[in-house]
């Protein structure tokens, strides 16, 4: 004789389980986050950053100057510097 089981016995719907939504629980999130992130990637554009270039030029070959600060040696900023200081011009 099985006493463990009653043969005639009523079962759960599958809802009713709470080791069904364990499992299940878990890709189900990350389902319904990868939905999310593909509508994050469709409506809401990446800007785009670095276009300095004047209209017609190619950002990859147009040749930029570098900043005035480190194109110029330390010891003419000191006299251009004073220069200015003093209203002459450099």
């Amino acid at each position: 004789m099985n006493t463990l089981s009653e043969p005639n016995a009523p079962s759960l719907p599958w809802w009713k389980y709470p080791h069904m939504w364990m499992v299940v629980g878990g890709p189900l999130i990350v389902v319904i986050a990868s939905f999310v992130t593909l509508w994050f990637a469709l409506h809401i554009p990446d800007p785009v950053y670095g276009d300095d270039s004047e209209p017609g030029e190619s950002s990859q070959t147009a040749a930029k100057a570098p900043p005035p600060a480190v194109a110029t040696p330390p010891s003419q900023r000191a006299a251009s510097a004073a220069a200015q200081a003093s209203g002459k011009a450099p």
